[in-house]
């Protein structure tokens, strides 16, 4: 092999590993899109008692209410909607959605039940150390973490 021969391969070789460094990082783009709090200027609670309660548990607000929009395509047809978290905190460094609990959709504690509702907000945010489930009048937080095996 020839001197010319072997700056044709390390050239080849720098190329494919300059082509899979940026393939991989958009991907990762890609999969994280709410990797991160959304932060607002303003902080909106539904109410001062859950803002009490939140914060009363040691954990500190960092954004409210957001309006997540959700295009989904059946067949040939599209359809609208979208989901809401109510709220992102911290506590010891980690941060959680947080989800009120509704008095007209009630979730049953049980595995299914809480997956039913509240998973979709861990896969949306991986990088929340889980989800808050706050029932304020009943003046209880539940933390809940999703581990997905495999």
């Amino acid at each position: 092999m020839q001197a010319s021969d072997s700056w044709v391969i390390i050239l080849l070789l720098l190329g494919a590993a300059g082509w899979l460094y940026f393939r991989l990082k958009r991907q990762q783009g890609d999969l994280t899109v709410y990797s991160s709090v959304p932060m607002h200027d303003e902080i909106i609670v539904s109410s001062e008692e859950a803002l009490e309660l939140i914060q009363g548990a040691g954990y500190e607000w960092l954004a409210g209410k957001v309006k997540i929009p959700i295009t989904i395509t059946v067949d040939d047809n599209q359809l609208e909607s979208r989901l809401f978290a109510d709220g992102f905190v911290e506590k010891d460094r980690q941060w959680f959605v947080v989800k009120f609990a509704k008095e007209r959709k009630p979730i049953e504690m049980t595995g299914s039940g809480i997956r039913e509702h509240l998973l979709v907000y861990s896969l949306l945010y991986p990088q929340a150390a889980g989800v808050l489930y706050v029932d304020v009048p009943n003046r209880s937080i539940r933390r809940i973490q999703f581990e997905i095996e495999g």
